[in-house]
């Protein structure tokens, strides 16, 4: 039966979800959801109440989030390439940095510009800027002597990474003085995967309310 993925191309979690199906070539039929779109925000809510994407639809099953998506593809449609290995501690840590303090602090800044003159919160920005220079500072350093986020393997770590690294480039680029972290973005966009996602996105850039700070892929 054909997987179905709920999901938008300019979406940085609907990313982590396609980097993982490309690393192992895994078929799947896309469902473009536009939540601004009454109908289509509807046909979502019927599968996943709270109407975020992405979701994975397998026959009778519903599965959201995009890191438990991965873990279901990687048990219930294993590839040649598997992303969540059985010792995946230091993997769903990682994973959990960019989702949390890779992607949270650049969503805020996003969230922001999106949000009515009066409820802007140029506070709550700096905060966020603030965090993301600390983890970005953080990660140089844990980085260090790894190809990939989470060790040797490219990982389910690196595929949340890809796009929350991307997004806030764009918005915070990563200093030079950071040569562990530049180098390992690098690697993530040369990545067949990445590049694939990146490259389907690229027609929904005129979306992002704030523009591009560096240079982009």
């Amino acid at each position: 039966m054909t997987l179905t993925l709920w999901m938008h191309p300019f979406s940085s979690f609907c990313q982590k979800v396609l980097i993982a199906l490309y690393e192992n070539g895994t078929a799947f039929q896309p469902r473009l959801v536009r939540l601004e779109l009454p109908e289509e925000r509807a046909a979502l809510a019927e599968l996943w109440p709270l109407a975020r994407f992405p979701v994975l639809q397998d026959g009778d099953r519903v599965i959201a989030e995009s890191s438990i998506i991965i873990e279901y593809l990687d048990r219930a449609h294993p590839g040649p390439a598997p992303l969540v290995p059985p010792d995946a501690l230091e993997l769903r840590f990682m994973d959990r940095v960019f989702d949390l303090w890779v992607q949270g602090p650049m969503q805020a800044a996003v969230a922001d510009a999106l949000a009515p003159p009066d409820q802007r919160s140029p506070a709550r920005v700096e905060r966020g800027r603030q965090d993301l220079a600390t983890t970005y500072r953080w990660l140089n350093t844990r980085l260090a002597g790894r190809d990939w986020a989470a060790g040797a393997g490219f990982s389910m770590a690196d595929c949340a990474a890809a796009p929350a690294l991307f997004y806030a480039h764009w918005l915070q680029p990563i200093p030079a003085e950071l040569p562990v972290l530049a180098g390992y973005f690098r690697r993530l966009m040369a990545r067949p995967s990445v590049a694939r996602a990146v490259d389907e996105a690229r027609p929904w850039r005129h979306l992002h309310p704030i523009p591009p700070a560096a240079d982009l892929p």
